[in-house]
């Protein structure tokens, strides 16, 4: 039996996954209505300065038409489940151990 110095340990940086779960529903419910305050969020400052910016008719109307489909973005936004994760993960990786270290006789027969 090999006794390491604890320092090794502390080399690593990745943590160790211990489960392959999905996150909770109450945190992906949570990300998906930041997600939806913040798109919805962004259509009453762009009405504002449409009205702000009236004078100048092109970008009033640049403005409003920004803001036009934002609700419709933000239910899609909101309603779409998080993406899966393509990253390799740092899972527990134990060492392969023998349980004799010498050959043994094959009798055919």
């Amino acid at each position: 039996m090999e006794v390491r110095p604890v320092h090794e340990h502390e080399k690593r940086t990745d943590p160790v996954l211990i489960t392959a779960a999905a996150p909770s529903y109450d945190d992906e419910l949570a990300a998906r209505k930041r997600k939806y305050v913040l798109t919805m969020g962004m259509r009453f400052p762009c009405l504002i300065l449409a009205g702000i910016f009236y004078q100048t008719w092109w970008l009033a109307l640049a403005l409003i038409v920004l803001s036009v489909p934002l609700p419709w973005i933000a239910v899609l936004i909101a309603n779409d489940r998080p993406p899966r994760k393509a990253e390799e993960v740092s899972r527990y990786q134990r060492e392969a151990k023998q349980i004799e270290d010498r050959d043994h006789r094959v009798i055919d027969g």
